[in-house]
């Protein structure tokens, strides 16, 4: 999820241009719902794909995008009411969310799939996994995002005030967590983008996204039914969780990242993408 855990942190697709920046194709597809959901799509191979966190969009990916598309078919999601996706009223829960990643591998063929979800969508990976299985699953790669933890009532009372801020000043408390998301200097200009992008997400959304998730569900449970490889990287913060995986899960791998922050993929790019190309080339 977001670093506030840690204080408190029948389908129809289309292909257009070249999305600038990443190198990458922008395609879209339609949900059994009715929304129209954008991807980033590259290269040939295996499949991975990468499903961003609370509010961010698909192309913060793109240190991963064109590291990997160099030997893989990689495809970037822009989650509902996420990036250039369309922004419904409804579905902003996990079980949902889910079943659009679900829709997405069906609709592109892209099975066995490897799954790399981040923040918010470590839950919603599991979550597909409780609902659909491994079947189509090659390896699961969760990046610093909560699975599971025992009631805290002092940090459920930070969450819930921090989810009040976001609704009082909805811009300040996004340039907060977009500028904390972070422990290496990025450039103003992509600081900006990144705090535009996450504003594209209506508030009520936003908003409900964080409530699905704060609301006391435990995927814990869900560990049990993980027979695929497992790579679990986190930063210091989410290190108890990190032990708890490895309790319940021997075999998965675990990676601290000491040094970055919560959006460790950019802060430590070429670590991440050499620690996932070796998880990658060990199954």
């Amino acid at each position: 999820m977001i670093r506030v855990w840690g204080v408190l942190i029948l389908l129809v697709g289309g292909v257009s241009c070249r999305q600038e920046g990443t190198g990458a194709r922008s395609g879209f597809f339609t949900t059994s719902d009715g929304v129209r959901l954008h991807y980033l799509e590259a290269g040939n191979g295996e499949s991975i794909v990468f499903v961003p966190g609370w509010t961010m969009p698909a192309e913060i990916w793109e240190p991963q995008i064109r590291h990997f598309s160099t030997r893989h078919r990689v495809v970037a999601l822009d989650p509902r009411s996420q990036g250039a996706s369309e922004r419904p009223s409804e579905g902003h829960y996990p079980e949902r969310r889910a079943q659009d990643v679900k829709e997405l591998v069906d609709h592109l063929r892209l099975a066995p799939v490897v799954l790399v979800g981040w923040s918010l969508a470590v839950p919603e990976l599991l979550t597909y996994v409780d609902r659909f299985g491994t079947s189509s699953v090659r390896a699961l790669v969760l990046v610093d995002g909560i699975i599971g933890e025992d009631p805290d009532a002092k940090k459920q009372a930070l969450r819930w005030l921090w989810l009040k801020q976001l609704q009082e000043d909805r811009r300040t408390a996004t340039e907060q967590f977009v500028r904390g998301m972070y422990r290496r200097p990025q450039p103003e200009s992509y600081l900006r983008k990144i705090v535009n992008a996450s504003l594209r997400t209506p508030t009520g959304s936003a908003v409900a996204l964080l409530t699905n998730v704060f609301s006391g569900r435990d995927w814990r449970p869900v560990l049990a039914k993980l027979d695929r490889p497992v790579l679990y990287t986190v930063t210091p913060e989410l290190r108890a969780q990190a032990e708890l995986l490895r309790a319940r899960l021997p075999q998965a791998r675990v990676e601290v990242f000491q040094h970055a922050g919560h959006a460790l993929f950019v802060d430590e790019a070429q670590r991440f993408n050499r620690v996932l190309e070796e998880f990658l080339a060990a199954r």
